[in-house]
């Protein structure tokens, strides 16, 4: 596990990056932890990021890793680990950006394929949270705040499901997430498309989801959703890019990022669609039951 988690590490730091991350990078890995330097106004060029590169946190205690080492591995083990970690904190403004990484796929090009992408999200999220700190004027505030991290929704002996999730606060609130569901036996990305015998799936999927927004609307006056059928923002439906996950109970989860069915303040929504409604519409049982 060792090797191939250092293996993973080498392979991520020859992928090219912007050279002031770049520069970030090799600063903290060359040189020893020191006292956090000033802030200046340009955080691009100074070093006012402190960057933590975790190559071997494994989502598991230390005590557990340590009793781990001493049994025998019998199998292949399938983990998502917290790659690397961005955390810099100025001008009013903070962000805290941990990248996963998944290891123990025999399949490589999807492991790499996977972790390329995780890796090029945290850069893209961090480099957008820079440029926006070094277009403040002298003494402004930034009061921005971005979180991003990862969400290990179900690991069983078929299924691996993550999401990826940024939460944003500037002036308003909100959360994006991205999900990837991985079969463990066959070593494939599930999509929500290959599940099902054809599209009648997506119909189905939306009625049911737009009963259930009217049953808890009805039940629940807090909640507002945006489902009534004159209304020009109505959630028409969802398509085969429709964030998706299934959970621990073999259930298909839909998901939805801030305001894309809800008013901002319900947050991300998601809706577990009851089996029953879909079986006679699944490829098989073997993930949906």
């Amino acid at each position: 596990m060792e090797k191939k988690l250092k293996d993973l590490r080498e392979e991520y730091l020859k992928i090219p990056i912007p050279k002031e991350l770049n520069d970030v990078v090799q600063a903290a890995l060359n040189e020893k932890p020191r006292k956090k330097p000033r802030v200046g106004r340009n955080i691009l060029v100074s070093a006012a990021a402190v960057l933590l590169i975790v190559t071997a946190s494994v989502n598991i205690s230390p005590a557990a890793a340590k009793a781990m080492s001493d049994i025998p591995i019998v199998e292949k083990v399938i983990k998502v680990i917290t790659f690397v970690e961005w955390k810099e904190e100025a001008n009013n403004s903070s962000a805290l950006i941990k990248t996963p990484a998944i290891s123990g796929l025999e399949n490589k090009e999807l492991e790499d394929s996977l972790n390329d992408k995780y890796l090029s999200e945290s850069k893209q999220l961090y480099k957008e949270f820079t440029d926006s700190m070094s277009k403040l004027k002298e003494g402004e505030k930034g009061n921005i705040s971005v979180e991003s991290g990862y969400v290990i929704l179900t690991d069983n002996e078929t299924i691996l499901s993550v999401q990826r999730y940024t939460d944003t606060i500037q002036a308003s609130s909100s959360t994006e997430s991205q999900f990837d569901t991985v079969d463990k036996k066959n070593e494939v990305l599930l999509t929500l498309n290959s599940l099902f015998k054809d599209e009648r799936y997506l119909q189905v999927i939306s009625e049911n989801i737009k009963e259930q927004m009217k049953r808890q609307m009805a039940e629940d006056p807090e909640k507002i959703y945006w489902v009534e059928d004159d209304d020009f923002t109505a959630f028409k439906g969802i398509d085969e890019n429709q964030n998706f996950y299934i959970n621990e109970d073999g259930k298909l989860v839909i998901a939805f990022n801030s305001y894309e069915a809800a008013p901002g303040y319900m947050g991300a929504v998601e809706f577990i669609i009851p089996t029953k409604v879909l079986s006679d519409l699944l490829v098989g049982d073997q993930y949906i039951h």
